[in-house]
């Protein structure tokens, strides 16, 4: 029983990897098909090639290198050809060099061009064109990885287009940026916090997948303001559950996993406790709600909260309580959603009585009017009026 247990937890897990990869949105894979596209042409790297070698620089050196990037950036602001671009934003990345004197050129002027095919994309029509370079110009910022080009993605951050917000989080949150930001031994630079601060403000307005960069950023980051941005994203995403706006749940399971991890280290208090709890009662309540009345899950939809259920219950759960968990798995297998609601009581806690996870975790859910501490997490409110109309198509992505 043990094995097949075990072999059924796992069929949920690749379910799930399988699921989270096709829940990308049909713009932003378009972008990731464009970006490792065959070249065509690119640019002239003949001189600039010289010059990264050199292990000293005159001033005609760093003027080459200001004059490479200015017609690389002009090149991507102009080209049209999407193969064309991928040339030109490979051949400015192969164009990098660790020379001290080198770098800190590059990065100058990399700034000072990228800024100005910025200024320039605003002003071009239609806003086809406007989006084309706006996006191909963040792209090249995440890819050169350079704490001191932020800025020029922070402004992008509350962008209309939600492709290019994407990009902006992304040249913000990508793994270069991560470690420039934790070499500096638990401080955070000013451009540290702005980036923080800037994610933070853009997190109501994010699709799923942004928030689960931003989520993944703020767990790796080294730094407290870091843990307030985890905070936040979950604050967006439990908020949403209670409007019934939430989409793609397969998100839920990664931010339940790092608040997971903020209980266990301690790092958070009860402040990380009080954000599991009540957004893996939102997944269980919303979840319950559709088999125990009208099923108004798409199939798709179904299948990511069964499978967000399930794996924080095999990972998150079974870590913060130190023993083995199955009684969710085998609730959703057989439909029984009054033992998903009593897993749920004994879990997460009801009126009058506290969970075990809060009494391990020392967690309630906010105040009662008497001041006292509530028990139960808060109950999902009834689905706005027409939402069941609105039901999804099964076909529809998620």
């Amino acid at each position: 029983m043990e094995n097949s247990d075990r072999l059924e937890s796992d069929r949920f897990r690749e379910s799930m990897i399988t699921k989270k990869k096709e829940a990308i949105d049909a713009v932003l894979a378009v972008f990731l098909v464009l970006a490792v596209s065959l070249p065509l042409q690119g640019i002239d790297t003949s001189e600039i090639e010289t010059v990264r070698h050199k292990s000293v620089l005159e001033e005609a050196d760093r003027q080459i290198i200001d004059e490479f990037l200015a017609g690389a950036v002009n090149e991507l602001v102009k080209t049209r050809d999407f193969t064309t671009v991928s040339k030109i934003r490979r051949d400015i990345l192969a164009s990098r060099s660790d020379q001290v004197q080198y770098a800190e050129q590059f990065s100058v002027s990399a700034h000072k061009h990228i800024s100005e095919g910025l200024k320039a994309a605003d002003e071009l029509t239609p806003k086809e064109n406007r989006f084309r370079v706006v996006l191909n110009l963040l792209i090249l910022v995440d890819g050169l990885e350079d704490l001191r080009l932020a800025d020029l993605a922070i402004e992008k951050l509350n962008d209309e287009s939600a492709a290019v917000r994407y990009w902006a989080v992304h040249a913000l949150t990508n793994s270069g940026i991560k470690a420039q930001l934790n070499s500096t031994g638990g401080s955070i630079s000013q451009t540290g916090k702005r980036i923080i601060e800037g994610l933070r403000k853009a997190v109501e307005k994010s699709e799923p997948e942004v928030m689960e960069l931003m989520a993944r950023f703020a767990a790796d980051v080294n730094v407290a303001e870091g843990e307030d941005l985890l905070l936040d994203v979950a604050d967006a995403r439990i908020k949403r559950y209670a409007e019934w706006t939430a989409r793609k749940p397969l998100v839920d399971a990664t931010i339940l996993e790092l608040l997971c991890k903020r209980m266990i280290s301690g790092e958070a208090g009860p402040k990380a406790g009080r954000r599991f709890g009540q957004l893996y009662s939102y997944v269980m309540q919303k979840y319950i709600k559709s088999i125990s009345e009208e099923n108004f899950l798409s199939p798709e939809e179904k299948q990511q909260m069964e499978s967000v259920l399930i794996e924080t219950e095999q990972s998150s759960v079974q870590q913060l309580l130190g023993t083995p968990q199955s009684i969710i798995r085998r609730a959703v297998s057989n439909g029984d959603y009054r033992a998903i609601q009593g897993e749920h009581n004994r879990l997460l806690g009801e009126e009058g009585r506290a969970g075990v996870l809060a009494l391990k975790f020392n967690f309630d859910y906010g105040h009662n009017p008497d001041g006292s501490g509530r028990t139960a997490p808060l109950a999902l409110p009834e689905p706005p009026a027409g939402f069941l109309q609105q039901k999804p198509a099964p076909a529809e992505q998620l």
